[in-house]
């Protein structure tokens, strides 16, 4: 940032002695740069940056991690204020059990899976869906026979807009081969470890144990992972670029809700 172009500097009128036609000497106004300006007086434009994290990720997890920068940690709090959906997708395995529900932690139970099928599956993500649609409804305090809950049900507005317990408002199956499998879940107000949770609870459920592999957080709020920088673009033009693009939705989407 600071071996960039600046602006140049201010322009400030000063009135200097000049010789006239009769030999006496005058004062002529004229325009000469204001050296507070001058980089060798004022030093580094930047000196230090703020930076602030989203939603965090936990170590054993991966995908979109939103940072904010300058006044956009302002923002920050505003989207956090908007408490938007997250989507994960969240990888299994069946057949054993561990003590921190990922496939790393240490092994305390292995069980057969032989007996699981999609359609069970299915069925227990459809109980947890429901269970959860009730929770939001509960904490969205919203009567659900007004015209106002009919229209923030139109546009996707329904959800809490204060503290509650992590709320799963969708989950589906997106890949099933046994012992693997592979979910896509949208939440609000969730941990990683409460995914892998979730992942053990699905498997006690179905009869068996089951351990997560993967937790890889694809949305968080407006930002997907078309808006991600790999780690070979963590570069000064990549994140103007970043920033530049994400501006309208970031401004559309604070509009809308708060």
């Amino acid at each position: 940032l600071n071996a960039a172009s600046g602006r140049a500097p201010r322009q400030h009128v000063r009135f200097l002695p000049a010789p006239g036609d009769s030999g006496d000497t005058g004062l002529v106004a004229v325009r000469v740069p204001v050296l507070a300006d001058h980089p060798l007086v004022r030093g580094p434009r930047f000196r230090r940056l703020k930076i602030g994290a989203g939603h965090r990720l936990d170590v054993k997890a991966s995908g979109v991690f939103v940072l904010g920068i300058g006044h956009g940690n302002k923002l920050l709090t505003d989207l956090y204020d908007c408490h938007l959906t997250r989507v994960y997708t969240v990888g299994g395995l069946f057949g054993k059990a561990t003590d921190d529900f990922s496939d790393t932690g240490k092994l305390v139970e292995k069980t057969t899976f032989d007996h699981i099928t999609r359609e069970k599956l299915e069925r227990i993500l459809a109980v947890i869906q429901g269970t959860n649609h009730k929770a939001l409804l509960m904490y969205s305090n919203i009567d659900m026979k007004t015209q106002e809950a009919y229209e923030l049900a139109v546009k996707g507005l329904i959800r809490p807009m204060g503290k509650s317990p992590p709320i799963i408002t969708g989950i589906r199956c997106l890949q099933f081969a046994p012992p693997e499998f592979q979910l896509e879940v949208h939440c609000l107000h969730e941990t990683q470890q409460y995914l892998r949770k979730i992942v053990h609870e699905i498997g006690l459920e179905l009869k068996s144990s089951a351990v997560c592999t993967q937790v890889r957080r694809t949305r968080d709020g407006v930002f997907t992972l078309d808006d991600a920088l790999l780690r070979t673009q963590w570069n000064l033009q990549s994140i103007q670029q970043a920033i530049w693009d994400c501006q309208l939705k970031v401004k559309t989407e604070l509009e809308k809700t708060l």
